[in-house]
């Protein structure tokens, strides 16, 4: 949305860096272009949610996994929570203009 950020990312990860920045752009003006939010806090929200919907979707409708045959949940690991909190501060901080995100 016309926003530059400095980010960083592991060497080589350029590429996939790009084209994610590049879907969350789209999921975003997406949300700006319906018309009823104008804020950027609330719009990166609502396309983050959307983005993980899609990727939920999508992994709902592949091979299930054993866990999941069994009837079993999955939950996230103790580094999973430690870098999405990580990923969230990071989102905070370059939000920080706009105010937090949490």
């Amino acid at each position: 949305m016309g926003q530059s950020y400095l980010l960083g990312c592991p060497e080589g990860g350029e590429a996939r860096l790009l084209a994610a920045v590049d879907k969350v752009d789209q999921a975003m003006c997406k949300v700006r272009d319906a018309g009823k939010i104008k804020a950027r806090d609330r719009i990166a929200v609502l396309a983050a949610l959307n983005l993980a919907f899609e990727q939920t979707e999508s992994a709902a409708n592949s091979e299930p996994s054993p866990a999941h045959r069994k009837g079993q949940t999955e939950s996230f690991s103790e580094s999973d929570n430690d870098r999405l909190g990580q990923l969230l501060k990071k989102l905070d901080h370059a939000l920080h203009q706009d105010g937090q995100l949490i």
